[in-house]
């Protein structure tokens, strides 16, 4: 389904990733972990057109040339959703109005109410608090709508920057049960998280990242094992 093949992104003279490769197969839930400063979100964004690959890069999704793609056109004609870290709604707006402008570009007018619909269905509070502007929401509710936002936008792959940060843990297992709930009904996540352990429990298969290198790859549950992992990324 997506395809990356030496991506190498700098900023500047800082090199953040140095020729990473990896793919995702349709389906599937996949991580990426990686201590902070790894390159975990520059990949996102890669992925997103939100920053500039370097000659050599390659990046294929259903067969489509990713390169050839603007940042708004990678949501629009390909469903490729991206929750950012940090969430970056739109505060002054409320629930609903957040999750509506996200259908912006679609042409299936008869389904947004339909999908809305389920997006109060996966997360209750939300529709609880439909009318209420999206900067007044705590810090899970939050979460919650950046997801649904990334649901209404279009939602063959949802690309999510470290959906756990700053939430209680029980809010944190609420998210990760709505996210797999979206998965189970056709969406491909790809995830980055710090949260090693979280990540893993969660993914299918998983990446680690060092540095701006991928330094080792596999099943979610060997890497749960790998004496290196172990001593790097869960605490022994």
């Amino acid at each position: 389904m997506l395809s990356v093949e030496n991506l190498r992104v700098s900023y500047g003279k800082i090199k953040a990733l140095h020729g990473i490769s990896f793919q995702i197969d349709e389906g599937e839930i996949v991580c990426i972990i990686g201590a902070n400063g790894a390159g975990k979100s520059t990949t996102l964004r890669a992925i997103s057109r939100l920053v500039p690959a370097e000659p050599g890069t390659s990046m294929t999704y259903m067969g489509e040339d990713l390169l050839r793609y603007p940042a708004d056109k990678v949501v629009s004609k390909l469903g490729i959703s991206h929750v950012p870290e940090g969430r970056r709604l739109f505060g002054n707006l409320t629930v609903m109005e957040n999750l509506k402008l996200a259908t912006f570009a679609r042409k299936d007018s008869e389904n947004i109410e339909k999908d809305i619909a389920r997006v109060f269905s996966i997360f209750p509070r939300l529709e609880e608090r439909k009318i209420q502007k999206s900067g007044t929401l705590s810090g899970g509710e939050q979460q919650m709508l950046a997801i649904g936002r990334a649901f209404m936008s279009g939602r063959r792959i949802m690309l999510l920057d470290e959906p756990s940060m700053g939430l209680a843990p029980l809010l944190m297992m609420n998210v990760f049960e709505a996210l797999k709930e979206i998965n189970q009904e056709g969406t491909t996540i790809l995830l980055v998280e710090q949260n090693a352990r979280l990540a893993l429990q969660f993914a299918q298969r998983g990446y680690v990242l060092e540095n701006g290198n991928l330094v080792l790859e596999g099943n979610s549950a060997d890497l749960l094992e790998d004496p290196e992992v172990k001593k790097a990324y869960l605490g022994g």
